[in-house]
């Protein structure tokens, strides 16, 4: 692009008089090269950060100013769009700023939700006339421009991030020339007299080789960084139900790779129902959870492949936390899951000296059922005193209703701070998506691994986890995040807390109640009485196109439908579905019609039910029921054939079939 010669041009210039102030500070000095290694390095998180501290600028509503005037008005205002810092007149025209920091410090992550409303960004750095980037926003956290590639930027489930770091000297202004978006930045604020080397253009292509290399490890995270470091000890294990196993593990040592294949009747009880903990050098358990939670995954196997946990395809679930002890590491299991479960795996260790500034790894599990989500309120996900990194979550949410259940904003408060250092801008923004999008991804840093439907109803499973963005405190941390739920009902959730803490190091979870450990139920939606959903009907064959389960805002009976789409003309489809008693019925039916959907002649048992049926219409409809005439049924399984007989010219493409329900009537 033009825009992108010009000032790679004026940035070389710029990074030649860089350069030697650089130089001057010494190999030590903070630049590109050396964030780009802590990308993918979680051994530096189990050391205590003297160097820098982490902070945030947000979209957040301005009008949350009083944690005591629990209104839409004030504490849970949701006007979250637009809110930049101020206006400035640069060049004659109106530039719109989302970050003014003094340096020296780093920008490690820039989320937003809709990056085409943001025209142009510009990063102007120590105070420079001219940025050292300017490009669309868009294209900035697309992930397609270099050196801003994917996976270290992109678009997942509509929310674009950035965690590209872009270091500064002594100050950093980012703007925009078009100023109604969402954002979040990141950035961390180095020790003053830190020597840092200011990004440059120059210095990024020196860099790409690195940069495609860290690319490539955070494309696949599910490996550890250091395969050749330390020992694998398998284990084999099966528990009874209330049966425990421990072993003991000798230090001075980190324990820094994890691996678990669950076998059991109902995988998903007993990954909520069998306990982990792991005391350090004789305290008290700093890890205590159920087995799947601490994995990163809840209800369930759901897989996904973050940089220190993860699920893989066959059901793996794998750990590479780094976690140092002096003395010993006592891990224990425990079966309360009411059922057998064997578990089967590798524990990974590695020597490593305890030193003054090493950290304890926490892993903390906390639950509630039937949450109200009226009064709306701000709910703990931790409290740590004492010195350490905060490093992330996981949340689990049961939502009973289709509602959208996220706007809530995470309150962050560091060090004893009365007013959030970090305030987001609502829940999927925080875990890095948007728009309540139910689409799942998975990422090196943040994941949507579960989300049932339809809507945002069922079981829903995010995580976060803060590795650039790690947030050190020295004496205090609190995390709260708002239940902000579009329809008053109760939820019932689960959280993960991932953090690092110096000895004496403390926190406020309570110990697990076993009454929390079981997968909460999701109550069936609405739907027409004595109906045979389509959704539940056996697929017997389909000779083209794909048939599956949909569920979305249209008001389908138990909120689903049987949906066939890519089907050619002459193609078929064959539903089987189940009579309890033989004889004549009618059978009655309720379609989807929509403007990509096609004709289509219905079959019961190989008999013709009337003329071919054409569903298109100019809107999504769910149809009134309609008669297919009366049909003798045997009793067991009968069939409802579907034969593609094309579409009519104004359709588009697709050729699509939608069954809501069956109702017999003898």
């Amino acid at each position: 692009m033009l825009y992108n010669k010009i000032f790679l041009v004026s940035l070389l210039a710029a990074s030649i008089l860089l350069f030697p102030l650089a130089q001057a500070h010494g190999e030590s000095a903070i630049d590109l090269n050396g964030l780009l290694d802590e990308m993918t390095d979680l051994e530096r998180l189990t050391r205590t950060e003297e160097n820098y501290t982490t902070h945030q600028f947000a979209s957040y509503d301005r009008r949350s100013t009083d944690p005591t005037v629990l209104t839409e008005e004030n504490w849970f205002a949701n006007g979250d769009r637009g809110k930049h810092l101020r206006e400035e007149q640069i060049d004659g025209k109106v530039e719109y700023v989302l970050m003014d920091a003094e340096g020296p410090g780093a920008i490690v992550r820039f989320w937003s939700a809709n990056p085409n409303d943001g025209g142009v960004v510009k990063f102007y750095l120590d105070r420079q006339a001219s940025p050292a980037i300017e490009m669309p926003l868009q294209d900035f956290l697309g992930g397609k421009e270099v050196p801003f590639i994917t996976p270290l930027c992109g678009e997942r489930s509509r929310g674009w991030n950035s965690y590209f770091p872009i270091p500064y000297a002594e100050h950093c202004k980012v703007t925009i020339t078009e100023g109604n978006i969402y954002y979040i930045i990141d950035y961390r604020t180095y020790k003053e007299g830190t020597p840092v080397r200011t990004y440059t253009a120059a210095e990024a292509e020196s860099c790409s080789e690195k940069i495609q290399a860290v690319s490539k490890v955070l494309a696949d995270p599910s490996q550890p960084v250091n395969t050749q470091e330390g020992t694998l000890t398998p284990y084999d294990v099966t528990l009874t139900p209330g049966a425990g196993e421990s072993t003991t593990l000798p230090g001075p040592a980190a324990l820094c790779r994890i691996t678990c294949k669950v076998s059991a009747e109902n995988v998903e009880t007993a990954l909520r129902g069998c306990v982990v903990s792991i005391a350090f050098d004789e305290h008290s358990p700093a890890i205590l959870a159920p087995l799947g939670d601490f994995f990163g995954t809840a209800p369930g196997v759901n897989p996904y492949k973050s940089l220190p946990s993860g699920v893989l395809e066959d059901g793996t679930l794998y750990s590479s936390w780094v976690m140092p002890f002096k003395r010993e590491a006592v891990i224990r299991i425990h079966n309360l899951s009411g059922a057998a479960i064997q578990l089967q795996g590798v524990l990974g260790v590695k020597d490593r000296p305890w030193t003054e500034d090493s950290l304890y790894f926490h892993a903390k599990w906390r639950a509630e059922k039937d949450i109200p989500t009226r009064p709306m309120q701000d709910w703990n996900y931790l409290e740590a005193n004492g010195t350490g990194r905060f490093c992330g979550v996981m949340l689990h949410i049961a939502n009973p209703v289709k509602d959208w259940w996220g706007e809530g904003d995470e309150k962050i408060y560091v060090d004893g701070e009365a007013f959030p250092g970090f305030f987001g801008t609502g829940t999927e923004d925080y875990f890095g998506y948007a728009w309540c999008n139910t689409a799942l991804f998975t990422h090196a840093y943040h994941n949507q691994v579960r989300c049932d439907g339809p809507g945002n109803m069922g079981h829903s499973c995010v995580s976060r986890f803060h590795i650039m963005d790690n947030i050190p405190f020295k004496a205090s941390l609190k995390f709260d995040l708002e239940v902000w739920h579009w329809a008053d009902t109760k939820i019932t959730q689960a959280i993960m807390a991932y953090w690092y803490g110096a000895p004496g190091a403390t926190d406020n979870f309570a110990p697990i109640d076993p009454n929390l450990l079981v997968v909460p139920d999701i109550p069936e939606p609405p739907g027409v009485e004595g109906a045979l959903e389509g959704e539940k009907m056996r697929v017997v064959s389909v000779s083209n196109g794909t048939a599956e389960v949909q569920g979305g805002p249209w008001p389908w009976s138990r909120a689903f439908q049987l949906w066939w789409k890519h089907a050619g003309t002459g193609d078929k489809l064959a539903l089987a579905f189940s009579v309890e008693e033989p004889g004549e019925y009618e059978v009655r039916a309720a379609f989807t019609m929509a403007p990509d959907y096609g004709i289509h002649q219905l079959y019961i048992n190989g008999e013709k039910a009337g003329v071919p049926i054409d569903f298109y219409h100019e809107k999504v409809i769910v149809a009134k029921e309609r008669s297919l005439g009366r049909f003798h049924l045997k009793q067991g399984e009968n069939l409802l054939q579907v034969e593609s007989a094309g579409c009519r010219a104004e359709a588009r493409p697709g050729n699509m079939f939608g069954l809501d329900y069956l109702l017999l009537a003898p």
